[in-house]
């Protein structure tokens, strides 16, 4: 069904405001965030939050649930993160003039590595895709899929339930193009679990309360025995 022009120029609304937009972005960290989170990082009252978030959730960008006093809202999925990176990435690179020391380090921290939704994104995310390609795991001859070696790797060596994926409307794996790389790094259910699977050891770590992620000591060993990576802790 062809979209009519009302709906895209309602859904072009919706970010449209500073606010909102700060919303969207900081949400493609992949985390579930509250309400008042949300107010403190865009720097606007509970109840302008609360009003801006009530659109975006009618508007279908992002989803809200319950639990105990606390409203959480988050991304309503990965085609919603995969417009706002290509949004992000059709701006370009801010311009260097327009910023201040802190903000160009978060952004060079935001380059090296980060979150897109779910899965990792940045130098991190495009290397850990080539040094898979380079493997013969993955195969970016037309679209991104995994290989059998990479079936066989993912369900192996790191116990994951490939079969599980293939059964969800998800794709096993697919090609986000990077903003920041020009490059595609690997998504879909494969990409969401190699970043749950390097988050949940440890071995990457995020930094702040942001989307930026860096690879620890134990992560630079880990990659490196795993996909021949050699990638250098930071802090």
């Amino acid at each position: 069904m062809t979209a009519s022009s009302g709906e895209l120029a309602g859904l072009a609304g919706l970010l449209a405001d500073g606010t909102r937009a700060a919303f969207c972005l900081a949400l493609l960290d992949g985390r579930a965030w509250t309400a008042g989170e949300l107010a403190a990082h865009a720097g606007v009252a509970p109840s302008t939050a609360s009003e801006h978030l009530h659109r975006l959730v009618e508007g279908g960008l992002l989803v809200q649930r319950r639990q105990g006093r606390h409203r959480y809202v988050q991304l309503a999925g990965p085609e919603t993160a995969r417009l706002l990176e290509d949004l992000v990435g059709y701006l370009g690179p801010p311009r260097a003039r327009e910023r201040t020391l802190r903000a160009s380090a978060a952004s060079a921290a935001l380059a090296r590595g980060r979150t897109c939704y779910d899965h990792l994104a940045g130098e991190l995310g495009v290397a850990i895709s080539d040094a898979m390609t380079g493997r013969g795991l993955l195969t970016q001859a037309d679209g991104f899929a995994l290989t059998s070696s990479g079936v066989a790797w993912f369900e192996g060596e790191l116990g994951a339930d490939v079969a599980g994926w293939r059964s969800s409307r998800r794709p096993v794996a697919k090609a986000c193009l990077d903003w920041t790389e020009r490059r595609s790094h690997l998504a879909g259910a494969a990409g969401a679990f190699v970043c749950g699977y390097l988050l949940d050891r440890v071995w990457v770590k995020r930094i702040g309360s942001g989307r930026a992620v860096r690879v620890t000591p134990a992560g630079s060993d880990a990659l490196r025995e795993l996909l021949g990576l050699r990638i250098t802790a930071r802090g």
